[in-house]
């Protein structure tokens, strides 16, 4: 498949900072796809646009996630399992696609149904050559179609009015976010909490500054999710530290790549779904894979700043990250899967006690908007990764701090970037076409490549209470 190429980035024109664009397409309970297209001048004394028609409900597929099934994978069966997975993503969004055009999901789910068969039993054959067959990923073949406004696993009327031709067209961003996926943040009440630090508490914290991703890197690939997969993610991401990361990119590979950290040190890999502007404007990957192929329309934003902080645990000390040890917080698929996994927040600088899973905020003038990613901090002592990229590592609990039992805590990865956009509903974030660009579906992914003695370094700093840098 082709590649993105890097791309330099560029200011806003003053026209797009002038203009509030609000995109949102609605793909209909019977496939048809109405767009709206609102433009607000902020000169002329509108904070931001008019509200956009949500009348309308959003179809899309959802299918049950493998991945979720899979607690264990031999290392001798992981690359099959892994292009499996891959395959899986790529036949919803053909699937997807389809629907959108066909408006017809005996069209659609059949076929779909039969190719997740074929792959799913050629997983489940690699685990049972390597040791086990999960018998549960046996019935998870069929995928059905569900409405914007339905919780996973809800009754029929997901397909109610499905083959309806509404005959409308696409629009710019065919595939969501609607009007009820932005919510004006004053109207949230404050909602965070903290756990108290006790008397064993590591207090300090560790900054790596590794730039905004100015120079654009940006692929497709999940190396995590879907190594040796090029685009795996199918939505694009932004990258900032370890430049050598993509697809292909093993252990070696990143040990020896380049970093845009201050701290050479620092070789880590820190990726996120990049953001765009709906305002009108092609972004250069309009015909490439993980960008317009892909639904995911826009000019790309580059963060106005990204923090990289890594912090202690209210109960008791940290030990050192593991080399390469990866972590993915949030889940892509948290729309069709539930949000369980979800864990990115949303905020709007001035009011980040305020803090959004499930909305993007409406921020006022003079407010930036703020994606907020708290990394798992505790480990099993073992595992650099798992076969669902989550067993190996734990949230510590929500109350009292405390790690699960088994795990250890290890300093916690808190992400904070923020966007310079205007205010409005004209903004979101790149994902699975199916997902429809959800902000429940944000997440962040992070492979540790500190050298050693730097990550002790780290745990020493968090444990004594000091702010390093």
């Amino acid at each position: 498949m082709g590649r993105t190429p890097r791309r330099t980035s560029r200011k806003r024109s003053k026209l797009a900072r002038r203009m509030v664009a609000a995109s949102a397409a609605l793909l209909l309970g019977g496939g048809g796809l109405v767009a709206v297209n609102v433009y607000a001048n902020a000169e002329e004394g509108t904070d931001r646009p008019p509200p956009l028609n949500a009348a309308q409900q959003v179809s899309t597929i959802s299918c049950p996630d493998v991945v979720n099934q899979l607690p264990e994978v031999p290392k001798t069966a992981r690359g099959e399992v892994d292009r499996g997975l891959a395959e899986l993503d790529t036949q919803i969004t053909r699937a997807y696609t389809r629907f959108g055009r066909v408006r017809d999901k005996e069209s659609v789910l059949p076929p779909l149904e039969e190719q997740r068969r074929g792959t799913i039993g050629r997983i489940g054959d690699a685990l049972e050559r390597a040791g086990e067959r999960p018998e549960a990923i046996d019935s998870m073949a069929p995928c059905t179609l569900r409405a914007d406004d339905q919780q996973p696993g809800q009754g029929q009327g997901q397909e109610q009015g499905a083959g309806q031709d509404q005959g409308q067209d696409q629009g710019r961003n065919g595939n969501g976010p609607e009007a009820g996926d932005f919510v004006d943040i004053k109207s949230v009440r404050p909602n965070v909490t903290r756990p108290r630090d006790g008397r064993n508490a590591s207090r300090g914290t560790f900054t790596t500054s590794c730039g905004r991703n100015e120079n654009g890197k940006f692929n497709p690939d999940n190396v995590i999710a879907a190594p040796g997969v090029s685009n795996g993610a199918h939505h694009m991401h932004d990258y900032v530290g370890n430049q050598a990361t993509d697809a292909f990119s093993g252990d070696d590979d990143l040990a020896n790549g380049r970093t845009t950290c201050r701290n050479q040190g620092d070789k880590s890999t820190y990726y996120w779904p990049v953001l765009r502007l709906q305002n009108g404007r092609d972004e250069n990957d309009a015909q490439a894979d993980g960008g317009g192929k892909d639904q995911n329309v826009g000019e790309i934003q580059t963060p106005a700043s990204v923090t990289l902080k890594f912090a202690g645990n209210p109960v008791s000390k940290v030990s050192a990250m593991p080399r390469f040890l990866r972590i993915i917080t949030g889940d892509a698929k948290a729309f069709t899967n539930g949000d369980a996994n979800a864990n990115a927040s949303w905020s709007c600088t001035g009011f980040e006690n305020r803090q959004l899973k499930d909305k993007y905020p409406i921020c006022p003038a003079g407010s930036k908007v703020v994606r907020t990613f708290r990394f798992q901090s505790c480990w099993d002592g073992q595992n650099t990764d798992s076969a669902n990229h989550r067993t190996h590592v734990a949230f510590a609990d929500p109350r009292s701090g405390a790690c699960p039992r088994g795990f250890r805590a290890i300093p916690q990865l808190v992400q904070r970037i923020v966007y310079d956009v205007p205010p409005g509903p004209g903004f979101a974030v790149d994902s699975f076409p199916e997902q429809l660009h959800k902000p429940v579906t944000d997440h962040g992914d992070f492979i540790n490549v500190f050298d050693e003695r730097l990550m002790r370094r780290v745990a020493k700093c968090v444990n004594s209470g000091q702010r390093c840098t």
